[in-house]
């Protein structure tokens, strides 16, 4: 199955969010432990101030611009393109953002992911991202195991990439074993089976099939994965089921 997809809703005017399920459900708002994704671009100095998460697990992936991080576990950090944030709110998790003009807009995915299971102790994790870009190839940023510094509680992988024009890509050899995928065109146009055309914002979601991805102008891309069998808790405060 390939079904397209795009935004759900706008959010103050700066914030897009998806909720990926809705594409295939009318009754889940989410695709397996994928929940909810929000894309920001916010410009000028500007907070958005202390407030609550319970039972996300919150990848902060900013592509440009930066801000100030603050939390209840006590950390005070500049995150941004070149440093994400992995925050694993557990039973309850407050956190502010402040961002920092410095000439470009804040720019990236808040993506909410369920927990694997209920009222996890919070944690925090940050990831330096040097290059910045992993270019024609997949990088994985998070997993359920070792392998990465993002580790999530959930069968969850999420892997990004930068394809430049007219080059092509699959999707790694783990999304093709019998797991669920949603690819997000961050930024840039893509085809896919040289049928399916997506841009920016845009998405799509892969269930049992091979793709080739060739990119009609420079694409960042982000690839989700996840096991729409293996346990879940889908109540979290945004990454819950929000379905009526």
């Amino acid at each position: 199955m390939l079904q397209k997809t795009g935004i759900s809703k706008m959010d103050r005017g700066f914030i897009t969010i998806l909720y990926p399920g809705t594409a295939v459900s009318d009754t889940e708002t989410g695709i397996g432990s994928i929940g909810r994704i929000d894309h920001a671009k916010i410009s000028g100095n500007s907070t958005i101030p202390m407030h609550p998460h319970v039972n996300d697990e919150i990848l902060s992936y900013f592509r440009s611009g930066k801000c100030e991080h603050k939390d209840s576990e006590g950390f005070v950090e500049i995150i941004g393109k070149e440093r994400l944030m992995l925050m694993k709110a557990g039973k309850l998790f407050y956190h502010e953002e402040r961002v920092i003009d410095e000439g470009e807009p804040l720019e990236g995915l808040q993506i909410f992911i369920r927990p694997g299971e209920k009222d996890l102790k919070p944690e925090v994790h940050f990831l330096d991202m040097h290059p910045l870009h992993s270019e024609n190839n997949w990088r994985l940023l998070g997993s359920p195991t070792e392998e990465t510094k993002f580790q999530f509680s959930s069968q969850t992988w999420i892997y990004d990439m930068k394809l430049l024009e007219n080059h092509k890509a699959i999707i790694p050899e783990l999304a093709r074993e019998g797991l669920t995928c949603l690819l997000y065109v961050f930024k840039g146009k893509a085809l896919i089976n040289g049928s399916i055309e997506l841009i920016k914002k845009e998405n799509l979601v892969i269930k049992g099939e091979d793709i080739t991805i060739i990119a009609k102008e420079e694409a960042e891309l982000v690839l989700f994965v996840t096991d729409e069998q293996a346990e879940i808790f889908n109540d979290g405060m945004y990454s819950g089921n929000k379905a009526k």
